[in-house]
């Protein structure tokens, strides 16, 4: 697939030809420098922006096929996007933010089952506080409960412990493989630790939008 967008100095080539297929429950860490791609590529799969040419498909579902409110529909259900900065919203309990998602997809249980998810990341505690009452542990980990309250079958996380200390950094970090194994649901992590990158089943290289190196 390949991704060109236009700037005022001519089109920019973004994604150059990339080509893999990732295994249903498998992990893989996605490496490489600053505008290699990666966020792009996550972008691509979160299914946030189309490919200029080529096919994206995910559990049997070609991307460029929906329409807009079908893509946002099969994202709601089946991808969930942990980021860097957390994106909660802030005038919003941290039971309320895990709950958007599982309300917007008419769950019946949507409150019961946020409350679920943050217990299971060890936030049962937390549930009504807001944002700016937790610590920055604490909010990566009511991000990666909303991410996993639907039970996605793609996980896409985003240098998740870009912003978080060294130890609270690390307990997220088990908290997520912990999850990824409970569930099966499979985890693409991107990432400039390749220690971190060592833990996944698979490391995929890129540079200059192309896929320069696989490990497994």
């Amino acid at each position: 697939m390949r991704l060109t967008l236009t700037s005022a100095a001519g089109p920019v080539n973004v994604l150059r030809g990339i080509s893999a297929t990732i295994g249903s429950g498998s992990t893989i860490g996605l490496v490489g420098p600053s505008s290699s791609g990666k966020s792009t590529l996550m972008m691509v799969l979160g299914g946030l922006e189309r490919v200029s040419s080529g096919k994206v498909e995910i559990a049997g579902t070609d991307l460029n096929t929906l329409s807009e409110d079908a893509l946002a529909r099969f994202r709601r259900d089946r991808i969930g996007i942990v980021f860097q900065s957390f994106h909660l919203v802030p005038t919003m309990t941290a039971l309320e933010n895990v709950a958007v998602p599982l309300e917007l997809a008419g769950r019946a249980d949507a409150f019961a089952a946020a409350a679920a998810g943050l217990a299971a990341v060890g936030l049962k505690e937390r549930l009504q506080h807001y944002p700016s009452q937790l610590s920055g542990g604490e909010q990566q980990r009511v991000a990666i409960a909303r991410a996993f309250a639907p039970r996605p079958s793609l996980l896409l996380a985003d240098e998740p412990t870009g912003n978080l200390d060294g130890e609270t950094g690390q307990q997220v970090i088990d908290l997520l493989f912990a999850l990824h194994a409970e569930r099966g649901t499979t985890l693409l992590l991107i990432t400039h630790d390749a220690a971190l990158a060592e833990r996944c089943d698979r490391i995929i290289h890129l540079r200059d939008g192309q896929i320069v190196e696989e490990a497994i």
